[in-house]
This record gives structure tokens, sequence and C-alpha cells, in this order.
């Protein structure tokens, strides 16, 4: 078997959110938003899907301008850290800094999900999906942790992704985008509005 055979064999799926809620040099986050979207093939990842741009408000309430937000399905043969280094790379070309925990930023890029992956085992995800709200604002873990804990819980996050990867199903929780979205409140999906 070729080695071009066997690179297309071991291809992953990775499952990202985008958002923006700060101008960088003037230009919008819608315009950011848009023009990241070139960025990922320089850096490995080809862009096999993307989701309408949805207007929401800003998480956690009050932390700043509301959001501009989007999904994407991203194809490539790296592992999952280094996808999010890949991921992390495009942000700061965009300005992204990091100086508060669900700060204001004018680019973000989550990695959700890679395939079906539960990174780095079930005990540490099911830790950081079963935190309590009043923790997650202050504690962070310090690896990457997959399907990202908080997925299930954010509307922002499955409205975009429902668009394009409606039938993922969560390898742990074992329910579909679709199914968790029906489970969030209908007030946070009436207020992902479509742009």
């Amino acid at each position: 078997m070729e080695l071009g055979s066997i690179m297309a064999e071991n291809r992953s799926n990775y499952l990202v959110a985008l958002g923006s809620n700060l101008e960088d040099e003037g230009t919008t986050p819608l315009e950011i938003l848009q023009t990241c979207l070139a960025e990922f093939h320089a850096e490995g990842l080809d862009l096999s899907a993307v989701s309408r741009f949805f207007a929401t408000p800003c998480f956690p309430a009050g932390a700043g301008p509301d959001y501009v937000n989007a999904a994407v399905m991203l194809e490539g043969n790296f592992p999952a850290a280094e996808t999010l280094r890949r991921l992390h790379k495009i942000e700061t070309k965009f300005h992204r800094t990091r100086t508060q925990r669900w700060g204001m930023r004018t680019l973000d890029l989550d990695l959700l999900a890679v395939d079906r992956e539960i990174i780095p085992n079930i005990q540490l995800f099911r830790y950081w999906r079963d935190l309590p709200p009043a923790e997650q604002r202050v504690s962070a873990p310090d690896q990457l942790i997959l399907p990202h804990p908080r997925l299930q819980d954010r509307a922002f996050v499955l409205v975009p992704l429902a668009d394009i990867a409606g039938d993922w199903v969560h390898p742990d929780l074992g329910r579909s985008v679709r199914q968790m979205l029906l489970s969030c409140p209908a007030n946070d999906v009436e207020q992902v509005r479509p742009l």
C-alpha cells in the first residue's frame, strides 16, 4: 500500500467552533470569521464544511460585546494536540490574546471533537464535564479534554454545529448534536440568530 493511501485512511475529522466579539484593526467579527476560513489550508487542515454565521449573546452575560459564531468541519492527519496548536497559531494571526477566562476575543477557535475520541481518558473527561458552574468560571484543565466538556450545554455551539454535523454522536453521552440541541433551554436556542 502506498504512503498516500495510508495517510488518507488515517485522516481525522475535527469539529471546531468559531467565535469573535472584538474587531481586529477595523475588521469586524463577521469579517474575521470569514477571513480565517482561508487559514486552515495553510496549516494542513482541509475545510470540508462550514455552518452559517450566527449572532449570539455574549457568554457569560455582561462579559463584553455579543458574538458572531460558526462551526467548521476540518480534515487532517494530525493528533488532537497538534491540531489545537495549529488552531492557536491561526488565532495569533488575528491578534488573539488570552488574559481572562471567557474573556473577549478577536478570534476563538475551539476544538470540540476529533472523530469520536475521548481524550485523555473517560475519567478526566467526566470530571471536567461534571464540574459545577461556579468552578467552571475559575478552573481550566491544564491539558486538552475532548470532546469539549461544555459542548452539550451551549446553544451557541450546538446551533452552528447542527448545520454541519447534526448526526455526530457524542462518544460518552450517546446523543447526536441534534438531540443535545433539543435539550438546551429554548430561550438559549432562540437567541442564536442567523446573520
